[in-house]
């Protein structure tokens, strides 16, 4: 550096800086291995039990910020549940063994002790997920989530930039999502949505890119009706959707088995048996379990008075709106139940939904091991039950 000296405090300035990024790095691998063994025990409890809740929503708050044109989830003026029964809830939910909770609303982020909950969920050994639409979170509030325990957070971006349908344009969000790849120690997930009220179906695509280009994960969705049924998707639309496929995800990932989705593309309904209210529960923000967010009133129980004989009979009952429905998440805890009822079947069918994406695809040598570990080896009730002890997932 020839007449230049060299400033001790921009070395050391640099040195602190590297350390901190470091330090991140390590943090987000340390609770990524965290989240995979708590994911394990999760699907392994449900291979072991089919009587407790998978998963279940919780709404601490039925206000939003937003008013976007096609939801019927939210309201302007809904106070938020105090605390204390937000927490009660939670020891309901976790009393009743559910293994992962997402809190939804409305607006969850406009809840004043939303980093209570979240911290409560993993002290009952839930995993803590989050819905929101993104317009509160900063680099400090990223960080308290980060300190609460947050697992998993999902933003659903509409459109490129805002109209009046919605709010939720990448325009807006991309300093969100840019705030969320530098500080977020938790996963997130950013779902584009496709249907009648989507001025331009590339935008999912737009969105869909973006997101991957900042290393997070990426779903589509089909916009529902009032009912949360179908609305079938136009020619431009499903050209978009098969676009968004996604050949290179791992072949466990939902995205890959939602061949559901794929047929409500079509307009074609799905045979399957829909076990809310027993695998899935929705818990609005007046303590009353619902099947989901699109058939609130069924069977409209308080969570205090409900029970294993509930879950049961809710789980075994037949639901007219399951052929046309567009609920995702309700989808995938009936996956998993396929799985445990016919796990060498539905491993054949996931193969194949891979196959449709990818003709050429091979499954990995260790899917090939683990099937004849836990399905076709001799031993193989003995190794399950030594799994589960390690997970500590019995029932």
């Amino acid at each position: 550096m020839d007449g230049y000296p060299v400033r001790p405090w921009r070395t050391l300035r640099s040195g602190m800086l590297e350390f901190r990024y470091l330090l991140r790095i390590a943090r987000r691998r340390l609770r990524v291995v965290g989240r995979r063994l708590r994911e394990a025990r999760m699907f392994a409890r449900a291979m072991n039990s089919k009587h407790h809740p998978i998963l279940a929503q919780i709404v601490p708050i039925r206000r939003c910020n937003l008013a976007c044109t096609y939801c019927n989830e939210f309201d302007a003026v809904s106070a938020p549940v105090p605390l204390a029964e937000m927490l009660r809830r939670v020891d309901l939910l976790a009393d009743l063994g559910t293994t992962i909770i997402t809190i939804s609303g409305g607006e969850p982020m406009l809840h004043p002790d939303l980093d209570e909950i979240i911290a409560h969920i993993r002290r009952r050994r839930a995993i803590a997920t989050l819905i929101t639409n993104g317009y509160l979170l900063t680099p400090a509030r990223i960080s308290r989530l980060n300190r609460a325990g947050l697992d998993y957070l999902q933003i659903s971006i509409d459109n490129v930039t805002p109209d009046e349908t919605s709010k939720k344009s990448l325009k807006v969000l991309d300093s969100k999502l840019q705030a969320l790849a530098e500080h977020a120690e938790f996963a997130v997930t950013v779902n584009s949505v496709l249907g009648s009220p989507v001025r331009n179906p590339q935008d999912a695509l737009t969105v869909a890119q973006r997101a991957r280009a900042l290393g997070f994960t990426t779903t589509v969705g089909i916009l529902h009706d009032g009912d949360g049924q179908l609305r079938p998707l136009a020619p431009d639309q499903a050209t978009v959707y098969q676009e968004m496929s996604e050949p290179g995800q791992a072949m466990f990932s939902f995205a890959q088995y939602d061949r559901f989705q794929r047929n409500i593309a079509r307009a074609q309904p799905n045979r399957w048996h829909c076990r809310a209210g027993g695998r899935f529960l929705y818990i609005c923000e007046d303590g009353l379990v619902h099947y989901c967010s699109q058939q609130r009133g069924h069977p409209g129980i308080p969570l205090e008075r409900y029970g294993r004989a509930d879950l049961i009979r809710e789980a075994a009952l037949e639901k007219p709106c399951a052929p046309y429905c567009t609920v995702s998440c309700v989808h995938q805890t009936a996956m998993l139940d396929s799985f445990r009822e016919r796990p060498r079947q539905v491993l054949a069918e996931m193969i194949a939904a891979r196959r449709e994406l990818s003709p050429g695809y091979r499954p990995p040598a260790l899917v090939n091991v683990l099937t004849w570990v836990f399905l076709d080896s001799p031993v193989s009730r003995m190794l399950s039950r030594v799994a589960l002890g390690i997970l500590n997932a019995r029932s």
